[in-house]
């Protein structure tokens, strides 16, 4: 076996396919969002306006965040020391886990390294803890949940993306007795479409089965104080486990479940993801705290209007000029190019010629023939930068010759 040619096969297959990853060198600079430098490969800098990340508010880049770490660093160092059994436990995690349980109206809260470990190893630990237990997952569920739910070696059923009536069919042919929990996002990163949470909750009642809620692409965002979908539409009483990461609106890392205390305490005490990892930093808690914290109150109900306002507006342009976005009502903004060659070779000319980066969204990640651009307009993203996305934009869909919408006359 020549090893290294089969990786060179491996890797060849992707570039043949316009699908080959890049990741390319920047450099945030503090108080500048969405401005970075873009290091090229010769060497040279360019300035760059980023359109594609997940720190939809620019908390990253928050004072009350940045004074939060600087001042736990300089109180206790860098790292947490080991895992939460061991050293890895502080007054900054504990503080953490109390913002999170009182954001989503929880007994508890358990912070793990991310909101993919959190979606894993919960998930996989489940089965252990309810003997028997089916899940039932929407198709479009994350890789994080697909993963915890195929690792746990329980049964398993995936019903049609938001179809209602398909998980009531696959629910009522299962043995009535046996446990079971509903897993389902609120909103969907790719599409930017929404679960139907309340629907999901009544069904989970009439079957007897727990809930579980990935709101990692709305939390900070939705909700009177950042709570996510479930808060803004009054449902957080009514779903069991709630997931949310602390790296997309919060600007910062990590991942988190909120739950009853006696949830997360089986939860701590059974899932080898979290007994067995070394807790975030000491300064990584505390900047996420004083996120959470800033996003609960006033300042955080402007920045949460000011981010839909962005998200409507680059809509509403990305219409006029026929290019065709997929609009769901969330602040994920799809545009829809159809092939990864064309997907790729647009992201290339946009940073190359208009100093604008934005990634392909290429299959695995999004089916094959929906290949796009995912925007993320944020509260900081102006004018000025808007205007130079739509023109960038128009002309680069016109010089790849690619099909536009019919526009209202």
């Amino acid at each position: 076996m020549d090893y290294t040619a089969k990786l060179d096969e491996a890797i060849q297959r992707l570039h043949d396919e316009g699908r080959y990853r890049t990741f390319i060198d920047i450099e945030r600079k503090r108080g500048q969002f969405p401005h970075a430098t873009w290091t090229r490969p010769d060497g040279t800098e360019q300035p760059v306006t980023v359109w594609c990340g997940n720190d939809y508010l620019g908390m990253g880049q928050h004072p009350a965040v940045l004074d939060a770490m600087k001042e736990a660093v300089d109180a206790t160092g860098a790292g947490s020391g080991g895992t939460r059994n061991i050293s890895g436990t502080t007054v900054y995690h504990k503080r953490l886990e109390a913002e999170l349980a009182d954001l989503h109206g929880k007994e508890g809260a358990l912070v793990f390294s991310s909101a993919y470990i959190a979606n894993d190893a919960t998930l996989s630990t489940l089965p252990t803890l309810f003997p028997g237990l089916i899940i039932y997952s929407d198709e479009l569920n994350h890789a994080s949940m697909i993963e915890g739910i195929r690792r746990n070696g329980g049964a398993k059923r995936i019903f049609r993306h938001n179809d209602l009536d398909h998980l009531r069919e696959l629910l009522a042919a299962d043995d009535p007795e046996a446990p079971k929990l509903i897993a389902f996002e609120s909103v969907y990163s790719m599409d930017g479409d929404f679960g139907p949470i309340k629907e999901l909750c009544d069904i989970a009642e009439e079957f007897n089965a727990l809930t579980y809620l990935d709101e990692v692409h709305a939390v900070g965002m939705y909700g009177p104080r950042g709570g996510g979908v479930a808060e803004r539409d009054g449902l957080m009483g009514r779903v069991d486990i709630i997931n949310g990461t602390l790296g997309k609106a919060f600007g910062v890392f990590g991942g988190y479940i909120a739950a009853s205390a006696k949830m997360c305490d089986a939860v701590r005490s059974y899932a080898p993801g979290f007994i067995f990892t070394t807790s975030i930093p000491p300064a990584v808690a505390a900047g996420a705290a004083a996120s959470i914290a800033f996003l609960k109150g006033e300042g955080g109900v402007k920045l949460r209007e000011a981010h839909q306002t962005q998200a409507k507006i680059l809509k509403t342009r990305l219409k006029g000029l026929g290019l065709p976005i997929t609009d769901n009502g969330s602040h994920i903004v799809p545009l829809i190019v159809g092939d990864p060659k064309h997907t790729k070779l647009m992201s290339d000319m946009m940073l190359e010629h208009y100093g604008i980066y934005v990634q392909p969204v290429n299959f695995p990640t999004v089916p094959r023939g929906t290949e796009r651009l995912r925007f993320t307009p944020s509260p900081v993203h102006g004018p000025n930068e808007m205007d130079h996305l739509i023109k960038a934009l128009d002309a680069l869909w016109s010089h790849c010759a690619l099909n536009r919408a019919e526009m209202a006359g």
